[in-house]
């Protein structure tokens, strides 16, 4: 499927709002792998396609889980983490999609992994700060991801961890040690560069 085939198809799943988030995430994914050194074409293609069935009925999120052996401690969780893994398994099916560092990066956009690619960080991180995104530490997100994609990203986690503890709602394991993962590759670098 050719690049404007794919992206009438990912129109066509969501609302126009929602649209343009998409617009801007892959916006920034390809600035953020321009300036990081990631693979432009990977970031717009993972980037166009990371929402794919975010506006999708959650019943037919919850059936694609559950029949296609998807995660099942998902659905424990925020229905807010299902349309990554049920986007990531549906493009693979619809449009052949097999590319897997692409798949992941569509896969844990919301949660993060332990040792994430830089294809997992700049999609992650665009859809953190795309411009449209507007919340407390937008702004110092940003400010990060001009020279520091890890501690951007730490910043992108922590709003998320800090939003969920105000309302008191459960946090996905991935995350926390997606962030702590980041934390220790941080700390890494700063010591080598001090030996």
């Amino acid at each position: 499927m050719n690049r404007e085939a794919l992206k009438e198809a990912t129109r066509s799943q969501m609302p126009e709002r929602r649209w343009q988030h998409v617009l801007g995430v892959i916006e920034t994914a390809v600035e953020l792998a321009d300036r990081f050194g990631g693979d432009r074409d990977k970031a717009w293609l993972a980037a166009l396609l990371h929402d794919y069935t975010k506006a999708w009925p959650i019943e037919k999120m919850e059936r694609i889980i559950r029949e296609q052996g998807l995660p099942a401690e998902l659905l424990e969780h925020d229905k807010e983490l299902w349309h990554a893994h049920v986007g990531a398994w549906v493009v693979r099916q619809e449009h052949g999609i097999d590319d897997e560092e692409v798949l992941d990066a569509i896969r844990y956009h919301t949660s993060g992994r332990e040792r994430m690619t830089k294809l997992d960080k700049i999609v992650c991180l665009a859809d953190y700060m795309e411009p449209s995104r507007e919340y407390p530490g937008v702004e110092r997100i940003r400010e990060l991801a001009k020279t520091n994609l890890d501690e951007a990203l730490v910043a992108g986690f922590d709003s998320t961890i800090t939003f969920l503890l105000s309302k008191g709602k459960v946090i996905f394991p991935l995350t926390v040690l997606s962030r702590n993962d980041l934390i220790r590759g941080i700390r890494e670098n700063e010591r080598a560069s001090l030996a």
